[in-house]
C-alpha cells in the first residue's frame, strides 16, 4: 500500500475502529491550532506552524492513537497524563476510552506557546 500524501489519504486507509479518535483529534487541531497547516511528515498528520516547525502529530495504531509533542509540552502535563501510557514525547490513548478532549486543548495551546514565545522546535 503507498503512503498516504493527505490526512484525508491517511485516515481512509486506517482500520474503521481507529479512525473515530483520529478524525476527533483533526477536528480538535484545526479549532486549538487554526494556523497551522495540515501535512504529512514521516507518514504520519503533523500539525505544522506558518514558520514550517512542526507543532505536534498523531497516528492510528490497532489499540490506541498516539499523540506526539515535543518532550517538554509532554512533560508540563505530567500530573495530568498518570492514567496514560506515555512516551519521551508521546500519549497513548487508547481507542475504547473517551478522548481527554480539554487536555489535548491545552497541551496544543501549550506546543504553539512554547514555539512562538520560547523557541522551542521540534526534536
Amino acid at each position: 500500500m503507498p503512503k498516504a500524501t493527505t490526512i484525508d489519504e491517511y485516515i481512509d486507509n486506517l482500520p474503521a475502529h481507529a479512525r473515530p479518535h483520529v478524525v476527533e483529534i483533526r477536528r480538535l487541531a484545526r479549532e486549538a491550532a487554526p494556523t497551522a497547516t495540515e501535512q504529512v511528515k514521516w507518514g504520519y498528520p503533523a500539525y505544522v506552524h506558518p514558520d514550517g516547525v512542526i507543532l505536534f502529530m498523531f497516528s492510528g495504531h490497532k489499540k490506541h492513537t498516539s499523540v506526539a509533542f515535543t518532550p517538554s509540552t509532554r512533560a508540563a502535563f505530567d500530573d495530568e497524563l498518570g492514567g496514560y501510557q506515555t512516551g519521551k514525547g508521546t500519549i497513548a490513548l487508547p481507542h475504547d476510552d473517551p478522548l481527554p478532549l480539554d487536555l489535548l486543548r491545552r497541551m496544543i495551546k501549550h506546543r504553539t506557546h512554547e514555539y512562538e514565545h520560547d523557541g522551542i522546535k521540534w526534536f
